[in-house]
């Protein structure tokens, strides 16, 4: 009985599974998450593009409409938004320059530590499960608020990088802005249709009757 080939799908699957669950050392863990954070950064868009002409700013003509637009220009923006919330937070916590440091230092444990991590972490030899890393980081994270005090500047920063960002997405047209195909399909702004190489491009373009 002939053996069945394995397609190129069901074998790279093995390889993706390996990245992620052999032990590597901690600092190989901080380094691959930082790599992964760059990359991210570096899917911010051009902030002339960003803040756009007054052409491209206008009413959505009702709420569902007001709902997609900001659903679009938060796949699409969002980097840039998450940018503007981060600045906002650090400028309300200026006047206390240990604050800022301290809860900076808290937040990036957080990306390094929990949302660009991908591997498992290690510690002396013993496995740290995701749900211990949550934990920990929480109780650092209540430890330095209760610390240093700002809770109510940091609220106040962090509503108004808010209210830019929901203003912004609801304001921007999204009309001619191209989304890469792959977070369009992760979004559900378009439905992935069986492959097709004749037709396929590199990416996906939304121009939404508003």
């Amino acid at each position: 009985m002939p053996s069945v080939p394995t397609t190129s799908t069901a074998a790279a699957a093995p390889a993706a599974a390996t990245y992620t669950t052999i032990p590597i050392s901690g600092i190989d863990v901080v380094s691959r998450s930082a790599q992964n954070l760059s990359v991210s950064l570096s899917r911010c868009r051009p902030w002339p593009e960003f803040l756009a002409t007054i052409s491209a700013l206008d009413f959505p003509s009702s709420l569902s409409a007001a709902y997609l637009r900001f659903r679009r220009n938060g796949s699409y923006f969002s980097v840039n938004y998450t940018i503007i919330i981060t600045a906002c937070a650090a400028l309300s916590l200026i006047g206390s320059p240990v604050a800022l440091v301290i809860i900076g230092f808290v937040f990036f444990l957080w990306l390094i530590l929990h949302f660009f991590r991908e591997d498992p972490l290690l510690i002396w030899g013993h496995h740290v499960s995701d749900w211990t890393v949550i934990m920990g980081l929480g109780l650092v994270s209540v430890a330095a608020l209760w610390i240093t005090g700002p809770l109510s500047s940091l609220s106040i920063g962090i509503g108004v990088g808010l209210s830019i960002s929901v203003v912004h997405g609801v304001l921007r047209n999204p009309e001619g802005l191209f989304l890469d195909e792959n977070d369009a399909v992760s979004n559900g702004l378009i439905v992935s249709n069986p492959p097709a190489p004749s037709t396929r491009s590199g990416g996906a373009s939304f121009t939404p009757p508003l």
